[in-house]
């Protein structure tokens, strides 16, 4: 026989099931992200962003090639702004060691840009940690061509 306190219980239960599936729920979306990104299968500091990209929660697609260039033509990157390797993620191009944490920024704002760049390949940025750490600008770019410093490390 069901008592009262077992309903309860059960009630109760669910509704705490419920609040819990919600609160993943929205932590998937914060999180989980997908890029795409395109590498050469040698380059070690390419291994170490997308390590980086993992740890802050985007699910990378790592894609090795022997030649990046038809990626970064295919984002438009300017190639004063050129790097190692070239990511897509939603509807921007993402060239170079540019931190997770500035992507994020990038998809909340949804700057009317075609993506950032970390040109070259600062030392002290994700996937180029070292002896040192340099100051280093992250930088917009649009389809007119022109640029601005997006975030700064």
């Amino acid at each position: 026989m069901t008592t009262r306190r077992d309903m309860l219980a059960l009630v109760g239960g669910l509704l705490l099931g419920r609040g819990a599936l919600a609160a993943l729920g929205t932590q998937a979306q914060a999180f989980g992200t997908s890029i795409d990104v395109w590498k050469t299968p040698t380059c070690g500091c390419c291994h170490l962003w997308v390590q980086h990209l993992n740890a802050n929660g985007f699910r990378v697609t790592a894609n090795d090639v022997t030649d990046v260039s038809p990626f970064r033509r295919k984002g438009r990157v300017p190639e004063a702004l050129a790097s190692c390797h070239t990511a897509f993620v939603g509807p921007y191009a993402v060239e170079g060691h540019v931190p997770a944490d500035v992507i994020r920024q990038m998809l909340k704002q949804k700057p009317a840009i075609l993506g950032i760049a970390a040109p070259g390949m600062p030392m002290g940025s994700p996937g180029m940690e070292g002896g040192r750490k340099d100051r280093y600008d992250i930088i917009a770019f649009d389809a007119a061509g022109k640029t601005r410093v997006f975030a700064t490390r």
